[in-house]
């Protein structure tokens, strides 16, 4: 069998990446192991234009934001499911200070895009919002579960799509087709397996800083169409359900929810709506592929031709992915390198 990309893993960063290049025409083949996507399938999915404490716009909002909806658009028409929602998002004010700082952003060109109202007034009883806050939009989220789970049924069909876990030991390179394993022939092959990639031969190191985050479904009364966001996210779901979450371990990197996270997020929740909780559904953890700066990682190898990865996106994959695959097709088939700021050479001692 030949065909141009041999994709390692099927998470959200293989699955939008395998789309990219079928788009442009390439053919691939996609290895992954489904039970090993805890960090796709237990994330949030929330993609928001203002973040942090600080409430500043995100890294690279301009370039980002304008690729995710038509993106996850494109990935619904061909699925026939829907997985994107767009929603707003209110994030209250912590202080009079931080309302007036707003009231002057409100005015800024750089933030037209990103946000709908600045209230200086308290917009909902149940949440605690004596400041007022502002609401955002070019925000929501996306169901990452049905995305996957439609996405491999489609990879099934068209018979581009091996549920095994690929085997490095048994690759070999430089034949006429770069990458040869078992039967397959490839031009290349593209690491995005996330934390599975720590283990891999073909890179030295990964520079990767894993981060554990643990999300809460369960029922309060206060449903809004609105996600509030404030020290912890509350996204209102179907059938009554409400997602909060997260929280961000660098050093508890066990597998399974802990007391302690639950803990912190039901604090957070009790500060910012102080309703009382009526059933805890579901507690969920998931370990994310972050780096050390933060940053994603694509790169290249530096002596075997055809070797890449497309890895590292953290906690903000859904907004990130669909530019840097872009970036990472435009590397892969026309040979633009990304700048240092996501190139796998930012770390390189030369």
């Amino acid at each position: 069998m030949e065909t141009d990309f041999l994709i390692v893993g099927q998470g959200l960063a293989g699955t939008v990446l395998s789309f990219r290049l079928m788009q442009l025409g390439q053919r691939v083949v996609v290895f992954d192991t489904p039970e090993q996507n805890k960090s796709s399938r237990v994330a949030a999915g929330l993609y928001n234009p203002i973040t942090g404490n600080q409430m500043v716009k995100t890294w690279n909002a301009d370039l980002l934001f304008p690729e995710i909806v038509p993106t996850y658009r494109q990935l619904e028409q061909l699925l026939g499911k829907l997985f994107l929602v767009e929603k707003k998002i209110y994030r209250p004010f912590l202080s009079i200070e931080e309302q007036n700082e707003w009231m002057g952003k409100s005015a800024e060109p750089e933030f037209q895009g990103y946000f709908e109202q600045v209230f200086q007034q308290p917009v909902y009883a149940e949440v605690n919002n004596p400041f007022g806050g502002i609401m955002l939009r070019n925000s929501g989220y996306l169901d990452i579960p049905t995305l996957l789970d439609g996405y491999q049924e489609y990879l099934l069909q068209r018979d581009s799509m091996r549920l095994e876990k690929l085997v490095e030991e048994e690759l070999e390179f430089g034949n006429e087709y770069s990458v040869k394993y078992r039967d397959i022939k490839a031009k290349a092959i593209v690491l995005c397996n996330g934390l599975g990639a720590m283990g891999s031969k073909l890179f030295d190191a990964y520079p990767f800083a894993p981060v554990k985050g643990e999300i809460i479904d369960l029922t309060q009364s206060f449903s809004p169409e609105e996600i509030i966001n404030r020290g912890v996210f509350r996204i209102t779901l179907a059938k009554g359900k409400q997602r909060v979450g997260s929280t961000y371990s660098w050093h508890d990197l066990d597998e399974g929810p802990t007391d302690r996270a639950k803990n912190e997020i039901m604090e957070k929740l009790e500060k910012l709506v102080p309703e009382p909780v009526d059933k805890i559904v579901h507690h969920r953890f998931g370990i994310r592929p972050a780096t050390k700066d933060r940053k994603p990682i694509l790169g290249k190898h530096p002596d075997i031709e055809g070797v890449y990865m497309f890895n590292g996106f953290g906690a903000k994959g859904v907004s990130l992915i669909p530019y840097f695959s872009k970036v990472m097709c435009a590397w892969m088939l026309a040979g633009v390198e990304p700048e240092k700021e996501v190139n796998l050479l930012r770390w390189s001692k030369t």
